[in-house]
C-alpha cells in the first residue's frame, strides 16, 4: 500500500491541549489536501471545524477524553453536543475504572447509551490497552462486539503506551466480524502504520504521517 493510500485511513489527529483554531485549521486544510479519512479534534472547535470544511471532510472528535471516567449521562450529553455541532464519528474512552473492576456489564451499558446518541454516526471506544492485561482486553473485544459500537480503538495517545500490532492483532482475533480496528498513539512511521494495518487495523490515529508524506514531495 502506497503512502497515500495509507493516509485515506488516518484520523488526522490534534488533540493537544494548546491547540488553537489556527492550528485546527491547518489540520483541516491537511486532511482535505491529503484526503485522510477524518481529522480528530478537540470538541471546542468542531462547529467552527465544520463550518470550515463544509463536507468535504469527516469531522472526528473525543468524548470522556482522556481518561475515561465521567458519568455516562456526562458522556451523553458530550456526544449529543458533538453531533449537534457537526461531528461525523466519536471516538469515546472507555470506563477503565469499571473494566478494572470487573463491572464488564456496567462498561457494556455506557458503551450503548453513548452509541444511541450517536444518531447513526460512526462510534470508537478507546479501551486504553496499555492499562488492561491480556484476558481485561480479550473482555473488552467481547464488550464492544455486544455494544453496536463500530470501532475499537487501542489508546488515546495520552497514556504510557499506544497502539502495539500484537494489541492489534488480538483485537483481530477476538472483536467480532462487523466491528473495525482503530490503532492510534505512537503512531509516527508509514512503516508503524503499515505494520498496524497488516495486523488487522482498518484505521490510523496519528498525528505525524501528513507531515511525513509532504517532506516526500
Amino acid at each position: 500500500m502506497d503512502h497515500k493510500e495509507v493516509l485515506k485511513r488516518v484520523d488526522h489527529t490534534l488533540l493537544t491541549q494548546a491547540a488553537t483554531w489556527e492550528e485546527v485549521q491547518a489540520t483541516c486544510d491537511e486532511g482535505m489536501a491529503c484526503e485522510t479519512a477524518s481529522v480528530c479534534i478537540p470538541p471546542r472547535y468542531v462547529k467552527r471545524a465544520a463550518d470550515y470544511v463544509k463536507n468535504r471532510l469527516k469531522i472526528c472528535t473525543v468524548v470522556g477524553f482522556p481518561n475515561g471516567y465521567s458519568t455516562p449521562e456526562v458522556k451523553v450529553f458530550e456526544t449529543e453536543d458533538a453531533i449537534r455541532n457537526g461531528a461525523d464519528e466519536i471516538d469515546m474512552v472507555m470506563d477503565i475504572g469499571l473494566a478494572k473492576s470487573g463491572d464488564w456489564e456496567g462498561v457494556l451499558e455506557e458503551i450503548k447509551a453513548v452509541k444511541a446518541s450517536c444518531n447513526g454516526h460512526i462510534l470508537k471506544v478507546i479501551v486504553e490497552a496499555c492499562q488492561l492485561t491480556r484476558e481485561e482486553k480479550i473482555a473488552a473485544c467481547r464488550v464492544v462486539s455486544m455494544s453496536g459500537a463500530d470501532f475499537i480503538k487501542t489508546s488515546t495517545g495520552f497514556a504510557s503506551g499506544g497502539a502495539t500490532v500484537e494489541d492489534v492483532a488480538l483485537f483481530r482475533e477476538h472483536i467480532s466480524p462487523d466491528v473495525r480496528i482503530k490503532a492510534a498513539g505512537g503512531i509516527r512511521t508509514f512503516e508503524q502504520a503499515q505494520a498496524m494495518l497488516e495486523a488487522g487495523a482498518d484505521r490510523i490515529g496519528a498525528s505525524a504521517l501528513v507531515a511525513l508524506y509532504r517532506q516526500e514531495g
